[in-house]
């Protein structure tokens, strides 16, 4: 059986050449840490993924599958149940495609490369050399695509930590770059004399710089996202909101809840002189429970974000 496996060096996951190589299931459970039998029922029983076979009817894996069982690791770790997962899966899959209609294809081609400049520049810490190409990827294109296409998707990559050596020190050095840059503009969003919203995050359901990003995406130059610490107790929101008066208050999470998430999220709009929301990955899955409700979902994709944050505030969308 022709095997082919994965370089190893640092910028071998974003070359374009990757991406046409296939991997057999012993290499794809190295990389991802899930056995062989996990890797077949997901295939079998949910139709998660759907491998290659050779003509002896070994299973061979593109990387597009590796990064779909990724993807699959990642709802799982949210609470989600892996027989829910298809279905958030290909809203998903629709959601990007939806996106990339209305991009310049020509542009999005052009993602990898600057990929691969930041991950050599990572991989040798060179801090310089990434504020450097951080401007010149900022000169180049919207915020929102640089970072929602370009940096998170590098970051998440490094973040799932494929068993090189180095590479969660290079995850640490690239999460703390972004999240300076980031806080740094939405500090001086926030100085300016422009109505503000309230963002905090669920407790433990979310990364530091997923909120910042998710801030930053929201933000318009008439209004700004204020960003609440890391650890903000659900039960004084209400008391923050009395003493800030805010447009909103939006929540964000990333992790799947049961029903009594929705209960409680409407006795705390109950309390509010403003608007609730909900963001991140919680607000796809909590978006039946919520219908109805005071509480409004904001969705989980940036552009998406904003423009329902827009709409909700103006009140030409409904919660």
């Amino acid at each position: 059986m022709p095997v082919i496996t994965a370089p190893h060096d640092s910028a071998s996951h974003l070359d374009s050449t990757v991406s046409d190589k296939l991997f057999p299931i012993r290499e794809v459970s190295r990389l991802t840490g899930i056995n062989p039998v996990t890797l077949r029922a997901w295939e079998r029983r949910y139709g998660l993924i759907q491998p290659t076979r050779t003509e002896s009817g070994h299973r061979l894996y593109s990387k597009g599958d590796i990064e779909t069982v990724h993807r699959i690791l990642d709802w799982i770790e949210r609470g989600v149940a892996v027989s829910k997962v298809g279905k958030i899966l290909a809203r998903d899959d629709q959601q990007a495609k939806a996106v990339r209609a209305e991009r310049d294809v020509v542009e999005e081609g052009e993602w990898p490369q600057w990929q691969a400049r930041l991950i050599q520049a990572i991989s040798d810490f060179d801090d310089r050399q990434l504020e450097r190409l951080y401007g010149q990827v900022l000169a180049t294109y919207p915020l929102d695509v640089v970072f929602q296409d370009i940096l998170m998707p590098l970051w998440n990559e490094l973040l799932r930590h494929e068993g090189r050596f180095g590479q969660a020190s290079e995850w640490l050095f690239f999460d703390n770059f972004l999240r300076v840059r980031a806080l740094e503009r939405l500090q001086l969003a926030c100085a300016s004399p422009v109505p503000r919203v309230l963002l905090a995050a669920m407790a433990g359901e979310c990364r530091k710089l997923e909120l910042l990003v998710a801030a930053l995406l929201m933000s318009r130059d008439d209004l700004a996202v204020k960003v609440l610490g890391m650890g903000q107790p659900f039960d004084e929101l209400t008391l923050v909101c009395e003493k800030t008066r805010p447009q909103a208050l939006i929540l964000f999470s990333n992790y799947s809840h049961n029903h009594d998430f929705a209960g409680r999220l409407n006795r705390l709009a109950l309390t509010l002189d403003c608007p609730l929301f909900l963001a991140g990955a919680a607000s796809d899955l909590a978006q039946d429970n919520l219908a109805g409700t005071s509480v409004g979902c904001l969705g989980n994709e940036g552009r998406l974000m904003r423009r329902r944050l827009q709409q909700f505030l103006s009140g030409g969308l409904d919660t």
